[in-house]
């Protein structure tokens, strides 16, 4: 069998044999190419972030600063700048000043919170200092002593709610 095609001196090209067209005719026509569906964009896989958490028994002085969730379930003195969300649970003791974008209060906060989008104070919350968010939730037996400002744009226009002081 040749791998070229050959062609006779007048330039047409040779007539296949019978053996040849058979071999031609066992060979499948190659698969037509199927399109291809159109996958949508994937989002941009989602960037977590991290959860440090100062644990029960422990009793830290410093500060703290950064990007991610900060959970204190031990003591920690000094001011809290996140970010992301800080928690304190029940049995842990922050004394310093907050920043961070929502605030779970579930121990003592000794200090004030500015900026916070959203501030909660549990059941077995305490907080001593002045509070300043977008949104506050009180929960029943919760223990509040300072001044307590929410509900208002950083203008001091209303945004929807009303400003109160704690007892």
């Amino acid at each position: 069998m040749a791998l070229w095609k050959e062609t006779d001196k007048s330039g047409a090209p040779p007539i296949p044999s019978t053996s040849t067209m058979a071999k031609e005719a066992d060979r499948s026509p190659p698969p037509m190419a199927r399109p291809t569906p159109e996958v949508p964009a994937k989002a941009p896989p989602r960037v977590e972030q991290k959860e440090s958490v100062i644990a029960a028994g422990l009793a830290i002085e410093g500060k703290i600063e950064g990007s991610g969730h900060v959970r204190i379930a031990g003591n920690f003195t000094g001011d809290v700048h996140v970010e992301g969300n800080l928690t304190i649970e029940p049995g842990a003791k922050l004394t310093g000043g907050v920043r961070a974008k929502t605030v779970t209060v579930g121990g003592e906060l000794e200090g004030n919170i500015e900026g916070a989008s959203t501030v909660e104070l549990t059941a077995t919350g305490v907080l001593n200092g002045d509070l300043k968010a977008g949104t506050l939730t009180v929960a029943a037996g919760s223990r509040m002593r300072g001044r307590v400002e929410f509900g208002w744009e950083a203008g001091g226009g209303l945004k929807s709610g009303k400003e109160g002081s704690g007892a």
